[in-house]
């Protein structure tokens, strides 16, 4: 048992020592360039909140900037650059009782992301992440709306990370 446990350990070592020249963090993500341009995604669905456009992007370039090590800069030359648009902000039913009665309600979300490597054009992409969030009926949207953006945008900012970071 004690000498399995001792070549588990000198196996992981020597398979962390070998195993290529990326650069790799804890997060999973391989990361080779140094700075990255984060614009603001624009809010172009039919409702609007206000506040919706600056919540997410921010919660984007903070998880990616948290996992990643990048640099932040304003200008085309960087090595990641990111653009983007908030396509659905909508609350529709999920739940009914009876014909009626509605007793679910759902904040769905969706944000278009293109993303560019210029260090390796075949890691581009072009995609919509879409996710939500159910509430109940009888709350009001605006009594839960900023709770649900938080969750929301938690999830979205962890999906477009690990399709532009992390390569499982």
């Amino acid at each position: 048992m004690k000498g399995s446990v001792t070549l588990l350990l000198l196996l992981g070592f020597i398979l962390f020592t070998f195993s290529g020249c990326h650069v790799y963090s804890f997060s999973g993500a391989t990361i080779e360039g140094k700075t990255i341009n984060i614009h603001q995604l624009e809010n172009r669905a039919r409702n609007v909140v206000p506040s919706l456009s600056a919540t997410l992007t921010d919660k984007v370039r903070r998880r990616i900037l948290s996992q990643t090590g990048l640099k932040p800069v304003n200008n085309d030359e960087a090595d990641y650059d990111i653009t983007g648009q908030i396509t659905t902000y909508e609350v529709t039913v999920t739940a009914a009782q009876g014909v009626q009665v509605a007793t679910k309600n759902r904040l769905t979300i969706s944000v278009q992301v293109d993303f560019k490597n210029r260090l390796n054009e075949k890691a581009d992409f072009s995609q919509t992440f879409t996710r939500f969030s159910d509430f109940n009926a009888s709350q009001m949207l605006q009594s839960v709306e900023s709770a649900l953006i938080e969750d929301i945008g938690n999830q979205l900012a962890d999906d477009i990370f690990n399709k532009a970071f992390v390569n499982w």
